[in-house]
């Protein structure tokens, strides 16, 4: 494969969850949202156990694409689900599941090279992560679809309305997607940027193991700190901040690891509090999944452009410097955002955290 279709592996499941998530939300008013969860289950394990018989590049990406289509789903609505089933513990619920994505991403990540060389097969180690989808199928049918089938629950209801006129949901989208464009930028460039400093590629992968790995601790205290202090307002300007700091710090080539560190705390804990917002400003689990869709639908599309971006400023400057500097711009128009979407008092954040 080319380095173009290589980047259409990650490219084509992010441009699926941003292109195809608004339907999530009218498909779970016609069947219900956890019968929709269930076949995202299993198209991501389809397209993923499809790897193991890849004949050619384009087959390959054909399986991205079926998996994308199944993440396209299951990303708005789950946070709806879990504000449905769990209305007075949506915080902790929403880290939990930050810190499975995280967590998912990191192992998935650091094993598959051992699988291939374990199982002598690169289709081999790709396939094999389909188990963990077959399993959660049985898993969620056996505790929730069994279940839905003899009460009304949340499945089905009446289709609703994306917000595309509401200027809260809008604020809510460009939130979550200038928070996209810096994390995307961040994980595709930070060790090429790292080693235009100066340092070894050994070094700056250590940079992007602990911008990965210092984002599950931070998801799992994020509930403390919110039952603490509920603004919501307070906590994003807090974690821009840190991130924006961390930035600063790439900019001036100051302690990559401590930067890197840094903008993994902030990016981390700004994403579980970009979900939480929807799940704020609805009334109820349908509601939230029309706005997560809609939020998340332009948010990834927005988010998809931010790498394209640093690697045509690179290419433009012959520097990474400038593309950084758009970075510290992107946080600063990002908090200004969260001020204008973001009431200060949060009663609603009070009312979400009990």
């Amino acid at each position: 494969m080319s380095a173009f279709a290589a980047s259409l592996l990650t490219t084509i499941p992010v441009l699926c969850m941003g292109l195809f998530s608004p339907m999530a939300a009218k498909l779970a008013g016609r069947w219900g949202i956890e019968r929709v969860l269930s076949y995202s289950l299993f198209l991501i394990g389809a397209g993923t156990v499809m790897r193991f018989i890849t004949h050619s590049a384009m087959f390959l990406l054909f399986t991205a694409f079926l998996a994308g289509l199944g993440i396209a789903a299951l990303g708005p609505l789950l946070p709806a689900f879990i504000k449905s089933r769990f209305p007075n513990n949506v915080p902790t619920m929403i880290s939990i599941y930050s810190v499975a994505l995280t967590l998912g991403a990191a192992l998935s990540s650091s094993l598959s090279i051992p699988l291939q060389n374990g199982l002598h097969s690169w289709t081999g180690s790709l396939a094999i992560w389909s188990l963990l989808a077959f399993i959660a199928m049985p898993i969620w049918w056996f505790f929730v679809l069994r279940h839905i089938t003899r009460t009304k629950g949340s499945s089905p209801s009446k289709s609703l309305m994306l917000p595309w006129r509401n200027v809260k949901a809008w604020l809510f989208t460009l939130s979550f997607g200038l928070m996209c464009m810096i994390f995307y930028s961040v994980t595709a460039w930070l060790p090429r940027i790292i080693q235009g400093m100066g340092y070894s590629k050994e070094y700056a992968g250590t940079a992007l193991t602990l911008f990965v790995a210092i984002q599950i601790p931070v998801s799992l205290l994020l509930p403390s700190l919110l039952k603490r202090y509920p603004s919501r307002l307070l906590w994003l300007i807090a974690f821009s901040i840190i991130e924006l700091i961390g930035i600063l710090m790439v900019v001036l080539s100051v302690q990559p690891l401590i930067a890197a560190t840094l903008i993994g705390i902030g990016a981390s804990a700004l994403f579980s509090l970009n979900l939480l917002l929807p799940m704020d400003a609805t009334a109820n689990a349908q509601e939230a999944s029309a706005w997560s869709a809609k939020i998340q639908g332009v948010g990834y599309v927005i988010g998809a452009t931010g790498p394209l971006l640093i690697g045509w400023i690179h290419d433009a400057t012959g520097s990474f410097f400038f593309s950084v500097i758009g970075l510290v711009l992107i946080s600063l128009l990002m908090m200004l955002v969260q001020f204008l979407a973001v009431p200060g008092s949060s009663k609603e954040g009070v009312r979400m955290v009990g």
